[in-house]
């Protein structure tokens, strides 16, 4: 018979940022993570190795609140789009982490047509 062992888990906000990254690239419409600043108005992409960059998670009273920056596709619905993004976000944190997310807030900096 298993036996309970009492303590505590401490996950660190990089682990989260990288599963809302990876859940995120799998949603439709977005091409690709990007820097939350702008250069000369232009989106900077961002590989799949540095998608964390992409990603800012903090924590709050109430959980975790997650701002992803991403590159959406051309003549994709941004709102279906962003919608169906944090519900994934929001899924993948709460059942892969076992994290409360109280947030999930979505910056399309750039469009780009998918070749």
């Amino acid at each position: 018979m298993a036996e309970t062992v009492q303590g505590s888990i401490n996950i660190a906000n990089d682990v989260l940022a990288d599963l809302a990254g990876y859940a995120a690239l799998e949603c439709y419409g977005i091409v690709a993570m990007a820097s939350p600043s702008l250069r000369d108005g232009v989106a900077q992409l961002l590989s799949r190795d540095k998608l964390r960059k992409g990603v800012a998670v903090t924590s709050d009273g109430d959980g975790v609140s997650v701002d992803l920056y991403v590159v959406a596709e051309y003549g994709t619905n941004l709102a279906e789009v962003a919608h169906n993004m944090s519900d994934r976000v929001k899924y993948v944190l709460t059942t892969g982490a076992e994290v409360k997310v109280s947030s999930v807030q979505v910056h399309v900096q750039g469009i780009k047509v998918r070749k």
